[in-house]
């Protein structure tokens, strides 16, 4: 009998990944990454082609900026009912009310001409910004509220595949209407890309794990509603270790991550190589690794997959010091590549469900964005003001092998916690295997 409990088929991987709950994740991750294409590569391409010159298409990198500090007004999210459209519930209400709003202004920002007005188009690029992400931050409460603690890991292996589903979907749309229509046109269609998270707000409802804060009244309601979510977290046993773990885990691998382009460069790889080793491998062991990554989760619980995908991705730094070591192989950049997407998948799931789990189901929205963007902050400060000399000093190979180095603090910090059961201990209610059933 023992024996055939523990049988397992192939049916039995795949079908958590067709339960409603994870297939909501997947048509929220649509929605979520295409307002980021829209003004990534689109709007380049549209600059560009409209004579714009490169130093102010460069700028636009600044309309990214909402997405790295979508906290400061996540509490909004939380706290504030929706007028009118709240009474359908503070989840689905403000995933309507943010889709309108990501939908108005592509359309406003399609309907400008760079060659005319470059600070109009420069605003409502901002704009968009601003919209995409207040969108995200509804989209990963809602998501977390709607998945099970068991659902997490499959549920974020499949909003990143609705991400970079709906990102690459829209940004080839866009090209194919520009061409024949025009921007406008282009960006008009794109923006219909809202309605799977329109749809599936209303076909799923209001999260049912949602915890509804307490009603907040008074002239100090808004500085409450800041401090709550982060009273909260650090009351829990071993928050503050937490807390550091999600600030360095990621340092290693974000500070090798933005250099890979620059090594290519400099061992003499062409265009279309980079493309077809760096874009197509990657892009399909990124894929690959997801779904191990929700298997793994399912399986062997959220410590040991969170444990084993951050191993994987310290390791997968070595790989690129390999790479320079041995200088332009195709066959060397294919397996870097290759593994480090491989064990990117891995780790983008398992360590998403992980920071999901940590947050309390009646500041899902604050807290989840406080978590997500101290996992990259000190990554991308360090990318930004010290990899380049780095690189200068040591060289590629060491400099990978330091940023191996760097990855496992992480790693053992990790560890540690698993072995005084700090990991279970600072988990939210969003991580309890018996949450509350109350809809807010």
């Amino acid at each position: 009998m023992g024996e055939a409990a523990e049988k397992k088929t192939a049916w039995d991987g795949i079908k958590p990944y067709l339960e409603p709950a994870p297939l909501a994740a997947l048509f929220l991750g649509i929605s979520s990454g295409f307002p980021f294409a829209m003004i990534a590569a689109t709007l380049t391409t549209r600059l560009a082609e409209a004579g714009i010159e490169k130093s102010t298409v460069t700028a636009f990198a600044l309309t990214f900026l909402a997405y790295n500090f979508k906290w400061l007004w996540a509490p909004v999210v939380d706290a504030v009912r929706v007028p009118l459209l709240g009474r359908i519930g503070q989840r689905v209400s403000w995933l309507i009310f943010t889709a309108l709003l990501v939908m108005i202004s592509i359309m406003f920002l399609g309907s400008l001409d760079p060659t005319e007005d470059i600070a109009m188009v420069a605003a409502a690029a901002i704009l968009v910004g601003f919209a995409g992400a207040t969108f995200d931050v509804v989209i990963d409460a809602y998501r977390i509220e709607l998945l099970e603690p068991h659902q997490l890991g499959v549920g974020s292996g499949m909003s990143q595949y609705g991400w970079r589903i709906g990102a690459a979907a829209a940004g080839a749309t866009a090209l194919v209407v520009a061409e024949r229509y025009g921007w406008s046109a282009a960006y008009t269609v794109c923006a219909f890309f809202s309605i799977f998270a329109i749809a599936t707000g209303i076909v799923m409802g209001e999260p049912k794990r949602r915890i509804a804060p307490k009603p907040l009244q008074g002239p100090v309601a808004a500085a409450i509603a800041y401090v709550s979510p982060l009273a909260e977290f650090f009351k829990r046993k071993g928050a503050f270790l937490v807390l550091v773990f999600v600030l360095i885990h990621k340092l290693g691998d974000t500070l090798a991550n933005l250099t890979f382009r620059l090594l290519f460069e400099d061992l003499g790889y062409s265009k279309d190589e980079i493309a077809i080793y760096d874009v197509g491998v990657g892009f399909w062991a990124l894929l690959v690794g997801v779904f191990v990554g929700g298997f793994l989760y399912a399986r062997l619980g959220m410590k040991k997959s969170v444990l084993i995908s951050l191993v994987l991705m310290a390791v997968s730094n070595f790989s690129f010091a390999g790479l320079a070591a041995v200088g332009h192989s195709n066959l060397g950049m294919a397996a870097a590549i290759g593994f480090e997407n491989f064990a990117s998948g891995i780790g983008g799931v398992c360590v998403v469900a992980y920071l999901s789990a940590l947050c309390n189901l009646s500041f899902t929205a604050t807290q989840f964005a406080l978590l997500s963007a101290a996992a990259s902050i000190l990554g991308r400060f360090l990318t930004g003001t010290t990899a380049g000399g780095l690189i200068e000093g040591i060289g590629y190979v060491n400099f990978y092998i330091l940023t191996t180095v760097l990855a496992f603090p992480g790693v053992m910090l990790f560890w540690w916690m698993m072995r005084n059961g700090l990991v279970d201990q600072s988990l939210g209610t969003a991580g309890e295997e018996s949450p509350v059933e109350n809809s807010g």
